[in-house]
């Protein structure tokens, strides 16, 4: 157990170092491991899915990164981050209900986000203008 806490600490740091393709194969190990043992701390594994997708996120990988994004949230559904990470990518995608949905789960979390709060409210907007527009 004490070896994956390592790895994930490494990805985190090389994470902030903005050394992403160390930090996605770290954030894998350390996934991988835990999948292999199951002992990980659930907010841990929740963390390593939710930055593993921002990596691929900035790789513009947005369906993985949507991937990692959702195991975090069936990880830990009380972890606002990806959810409102995940809705972004719904948004930028088009699927505009799909994203407000993730920003409104986002809010019941945490009331305070004030990036979701913005979010959702362009979706709103933009969701509207698709529709009088007749798509």
């Amino acid at each position: 157990m004490e070896d994956s806490e390592l790895v994930l600490q490494k990805a985190h740091h090389e994470f902030n170092n903005k050394k992403y393709k160390r930090a996605e194969e770290l954030y894998t190990q350390f996934i991988e491991s835990c999948t292999k043992t199951r002992e990980c701390n659930a907010h841990d594994l929740a963390t390593a899915y939710n930055n593993r997708g921002q990596v691929k996120y900035l790789r513009v990988d947005f369906y993985e990164a949507m991937d990692d994004y959702t195991s975090a949230i069936q990880i830990n559904n009380q972890y606002e981050v990806p959810l409102y990470n995940r809705g972004l990518i719904r948004y930028r995608l088009g699927f505009f209900k799909e994203a407000e949905s993730d920003f409104r789960k986002t809010l019941e979390l945490n009331c305070d986000f004030k990036d979701a709060k913005e979010s959702l409210r362009r979706t709103l907007l933009d969701s509207e203008e698709k529709s009088n527009r007749g798509y």
